[in-house]
């Protein structure tokens, strides 16, 4: 599936075991193709999902395996370890279970046996597990781009106090990074004094930046989380979502323009001011919201932290202080 995976990031580990199947047919190597069909006949179906027959010597250990569909349509006499193959991937109890997604990925294979350290065949994980496991990653990738802690629960299982206790920390740190952003504007109050029509443009200016900031982060999380994008892969990104902002950037700016000088009858100045910053705040914040995941996956942190509330943040304060300056170079405020 990937070179890298969101998967394999700071998040807590799963081991394979915990979606593990123990419900499967072992079959020795000496049997016959109708013997092995009467076996099936006998222990009948398992309820988990079944692939694959394992054919596994007097101590366990894993020999090979064929599917049903060849078990059926073998010739009858056909001894099994005529029939085996060799496992496309085999998985350890204690590998990440996410390990197991990745590598059904990677052999399109719908089970996949585990083993312990000397061969013995303990389990599978089936396409049912993997599911499972996906689903929980999926609802845990969404809780943190929304800056909640994950909780296993479901909503009307959990708690209030627990609901609480997930989202009050990070609503807590991201209020508080919001204290720069009332620092920057008590800054340039006297900018704002002498030019009070820039104060009508803030709101869209920081809007318009953690909006750029999020498309670029979902994009990239997800290109993460898919296999699409390596750790290694932050300069291919940066040069790309560069000239997605670029042009991005013109076309709000431009749009801009038109709307504050022809359409609005506005201070060209301002509106000079008003689309150069959009311009720059757009390229910004596209660089912001992919570099921050990439970055946080080489370090092994959780891509999906660095997604809308905290990358919003950020870049209302980038665009403030571009805002501003800007400001302070055109008008001479």
């Amino acid at each position: 599936m990937k070179k890298y995976s969101v998967f394999e990031t700071g998040k807590d580990r799963e081991r394979v075991e915990t979606v593990m199947s123990r419900e499967l047919l072992a079959l020795s190597p000496r049997m016959r193709a109708r013997e092995a069909l009467a076996r099936l006949r006998q222990v009948g179906m398992p309820r988990e999902f079944l692939a694959n027959c394992y054919v596994v010597d007097e101590e366990g250990v894993l020999l090979g395996l064929f599917t049903l569909r060849e078990l059926v349509v073998a010739p009858e006499n056909r001894r099994l370890d005529q029939l085996m193959s060799a496992p496309a991937g085999l998985l350890r109890p204690e590998d990440d279970r996410e390990r197991a997604v990745l590598l059904m990925e990677e052999t399109g294979r719908t089970e996949l046996p585990v083993v312990d350290g000397g061969g013995r065949l303990l389990g599978t994980v089936t396409a049912d597990g993997a599911m499972e496991v996906l689903r929980a990653e999926a609802t845990e990738d969404m809780e943190r781009m929304a800056a909640i802690r994950p909780s296993e629960r479901p909503y009307l299982q959990t708690g209030v106090w627990d609901l609480y206790r997930s989202r009050v920390v990070w609503l807590l740190f991201l209020m508080i990074s919001a204290t720069f952003t009332g620092a920057i504007i008590t800054h340039y109050e006297a900018a704002l004094a002498a030019q009070v029509a820039l104060t009508a443009f803030i709101p869209m200016l920081m809007d318009t930046g953690g909006n750029c900031g999020s498309q670029s982060s979902v994009t990239v999380i997800r290109g993460l989380s898919l296999g699409e994008i390596g750790a290694g892969d932050w300069l291919k990104v940066g040069w790309k979502e560069l000239q997605v902002g670029l042009l991005c950037g013109v076309t709000l700016a431009a749009v801009n323009l038109l709307r504050l000088t022809v359409l609005g009858g506005g201070d060209v100045g301002v509106a000079l001011v008003v689309s150069l910053t959009l311009l720059v705040t757009v390229v910004l914040s596209k660089l912001l919201g992919c570099i921050l995941p990439v970055v946080a996956s080489s370090f092994g942190l959780d891509p999906a932290v660095m997604a809308s509330p905290l990358i919003t943040t950020i870049s209302d304060a980038l665009s403030l202080v571009v805002y501003f300056r800007i400001a302070a170079l055109l008008l001479a405020v």
